[in-house]
């Protein structure tokens, strides 16, 4: 029988602990939101990518493999998002906040462990790649859509593409790309490479209390109405188009498990960073994160349970 406790008490409890402590050390000392969120975005997430992505021993195909995968559930969530705020008459900030909550999932604080400890041998290198392109992904469509809920932001034109080229991130991906082609050369730099992986080491942390942090600052609303529907959408639309999508492309095995278990992962944190700094609906993204992370606790148990017992065929875990 597969250890559901173990995967949440060793993994999700971890990570809903941490959250619980950003906020109760907010209600103690009040800190500097807008602070706490730049140190995310212009300093822990792309020394994470650049170290990560950098040194991942995954063969290139793979990865490219990982990365079409991982836009294709994107750009699905996008889609189906869509087609709901068509149909349910949503706003066009109310549709944008949507789409952001769907599409940009916690494949880095959420998933790195997650995977790690349910597929110790390839879940957490694999997993790199989804990290990579969903930041890739979340600093340029992102912003875009965090932005169209700001009126200097819609009426600026070609202007709404500077921000995404003052994204760090982006810059990180590249960087590490072109490290790995040329055998990492910073790794022989220690005064340089240590600071990056000591920093690239506190992202998971430091952004779970960040998260911590924000939710003690805002009361969410209840998960009914557009809430709702980004759960259902994230969390319940995310495995199934991943089931279907590894059948497609002939993906099998423990490699096709890890991308169903990881696409059931929570709304990222780096959405409501995103909202706050951008003047986005940064109360519905605080609470899409917040209770679609503990949702996922659920919905990723029973996930495995299924993987474990052979109910998809071509995505069993021995």
């Amino acid at each position: 029988m597969y250890q559901i406790f173990e995967i949440f008490t060793g993994v999700c409890l971890p990570i809903l602990a941490l959250i619980f402590l950003g906020w109760a050390l907010d209600r103690k000392f009040d800190f500097d939101l807008r602070t706490l969120v730049k140190l995310n975005i212009y300093l822990f997430v792309p020394a994470f990518i650049l170290v990560r992505l950098s040194t991942s021993t995954i063969p290139g195909k793979t990865g490219l493999l990982v990365m079409f995968f991982t836009l294709c559930i994107i750009f699905s969530m996008g889609a189906l998002s869509s087609l709901t705020s068509f149909f349910c008459r949503y706003r066009p900030e109310e549709r944008a906040a949507l789409q952001l909550s769907t599409m940009i999932y916690n494949s880095g604080n959420w998933g790195i462990p997650l995977l790690t400890l349910a597929f110790p041998e390839q879940g957490g290198v694999l997993q790199v790649f989804v990290l990579a392109t969903m930041n890739l992904t979340n600093f340029t469509v992102g912003v875009f859509l965090a932005n169209s809920t700001n009126s200097e932001a819609v009426n600026a034109g070609w202007r709404k593409v500077i921000p995404v080229f003052r994204q760090p991130s982006v810059y990180a991906i590249t960087a590490a790309i072109l490290f790995r082609v040329l055998g990492n050369p910073l790794d022989d730099i220690v005064f340089i490479w240590k600071p990056i992986n000591y920093v690239a080491d506190g992202l998971l942390g430091f952004a779970l209390l960040t998260l911590g942090v924000q939710l003690s600052k805002t009361k969410p609303p209840q998960p009914v109405g557009r809430l709702g529907w980004a759960l259902g959408i994230r969390l319940l639309g995310g495995p199934v188009i991943a089931i279907a999508l590894t059948w497609i492309l002939g993906i099998s095995g423990t490699f096709a498990a890890i991308l169903i278990v990881g696409a059931a992962s929570p709304t990222a944190v780096n959405t409501a960073l995103l909202a706050y700094e951008f003047g986005a609906d940064s109360r519905f993204a605080a609470a899409a994160v917040y209770y679609s992370t503990l949702s996922a606790t659920l919905v990723v148990t029973l996930l495995l349970a299924i993987l474990h017992h052979g109910w998809i065929p071509w995505a069993v875990i021995g």
